[in-house]
């Protein structure tokens, strides 16, 4: 019987704690990733990403258990997200300024070769619009500064204040790279003041 891999139990860089933020160093990792702009409230563009990611990562986890013997859960959806001016985020939350990049994490074993072939299975019957535009690629984040926000995503400015404005600083440290959020919850199934968010910075020593 193959043994399911649940790689957010096994990988530090998943764990999380509501009001404690530690630095965490994120190895490279390979994501399934697409590109958009936009409020993801209202960007059909955020809407049709998703609905291109799924597809491909439950293909690769059933071509993975059935030509490899290697099962895992399919991980949980995951966002970079950047703008010009960073104070989009705490301030104005003026999403209509965001840039981003949704993702999902696949195990290392995944080639491209999978990759390949589970886009073509994901768009033998209903072709997802933005199904092209899904790639395969690696992340290292490095160091970064983490913690866990309950709640809707509406309110996690003030965390990300007090993470950017306090907590980085005080620890010598300056933000690089992008904002970074992984959804532990199913906001089509949760109430959104139960949703899990992790929230990570990754960051730099000061003058390095």
């Amino acid at each position: 019987m193959t043994t399911k891999i649940d790689l957010r139990k096994e990988l530090d860089a998943y764990q999380a704690t509501v009001h404690q933020f530690r630095l965490v160093d994120v190895p490279e990792l390979q994501y399934l990733m697409i590109d958009g702009h936009g409020d993801p409230n209202t960007s059909p563009a955020f809407t049709q990403a998703a609905a291109a990611l799924y597809p491909v990562a439950y293909k690769l986890k059933f071509a993975s258990k059935r030509d490899l013997g290697r099962d895992y859960v399919v991980m949980p959806l995951e966002g970079l997200w950047w703008a010009e001016e960073m104070e989009s985020f705490t301030t104005s939350r003026d999403k209509s300024r965001w840039d981003w990049t949704l993702m999902i994490m696949v195990p290392g074993w995944i080639d491209h070769d999978l990759f390949a072939t589970a886009v073509r299975q994901a768009g033998a019957k209903n072709h997802p619009a933005r199904l092209d535009d899904v790639r395969l690629q690696a992340l290292r984040e490095g160091r970064c500064v983490q913690t866990l926000h309950i709640g809707s995503y509406d309110d996690e400015a003030a965390v990300l204040a007090r993470m950017h404005h306090d907590v980085i600083p005080a620890r010598g440290l300056r933000m690089v790279g992008r904002h970074h959020e992984i959804y532990l919850g199913d906001a089509r199934k949760v109430a959104s003041d139960r949703l899990r968010t992790i929230l990570r910075q990754p960051v730099r020593a000061v003058g390095e």
